[in-house]
């Protein structure tokens, strides 16, 4: 548990919450969310680094594994449903990302039943930063819209699309999974 990898994962679960409450408090609003996007960008970067130093010092683990994949998880919908709370994100793009991550969830709890592993893809690391990003520019809303939108909305749906995209290539590689688990 002691390994800067695991410990970066678990500081991202820890800022989680105060990241939310920085959105959700009331008061100086855009002081706020300065420090809520600075904090969230600072766990959005853990994230790349404890993957980084599991790989160069070879001290990944399965703990690990669950430890990160489960600080994305919390750091990003406990940010979203913050915004959703100050009306920066749209309920709907929450939604499909939510759906997506219960589904890979599902799907890689399967795999596992019949021994397989479900890796982290390319689709999966785009998804993510496509995420990290447009929570941050939700956070720092630019102050004209882009048209009919913001660009943090704009961004949110694109991450949206990209989400669906990464569940659906998850799902179309190991749907033979799901297939054998439903014969057994």
């Amino acid at each position: 548990m002691t390994s800067l990898p695991n410990l970066l994962a678990v500081s991202r679960i820890l800022m989680t919450p105060v990241i939310m409450a920085l959105v959700l408090a009331e008061g100086t609003v855009e002081n706020n969310y300065t420090y809520a996007v600075v904090l969230f960008v600072l766990a959005a970067f853990t994230d790349f680094l404890d993957g980084y130093f599991a790989r160069r010092w070879d001290v990944g683990t399965v703990l690990g594994a669950f430890l990160d994949s489960t600080a994305d998880k919390l750091l990003v919908t406990g940010s979203l449903l913050a915004l959703i709370a100050v009306d920066r994100a749209s309920v709907w793009v929450v939604l499909i990302i939510i759906i997506r991550e219960f589904a890979v969830t599902a799907l890689r709890g399967m795999a596992a039943l019949e021994g397989q592993v479900v890796k982290p893809s390319l689709w999966g690391k785009l998804k993510a930063n496509a995420q990290f990003v447009a929570i941050g520019l939700a956070m720092i809303r630019l102050a004209q819209p882009w048209g009919p939108l913001y660009l943090d909305e704009w961004a949110m749906w694109l991450a949206a699309a990209i989400t669906i995209a990464s569940g659906w290539q998850y799902v179309s590689n190991f749907w033979s999974v799901v297939r054998a688990a439903d014969r057994s």
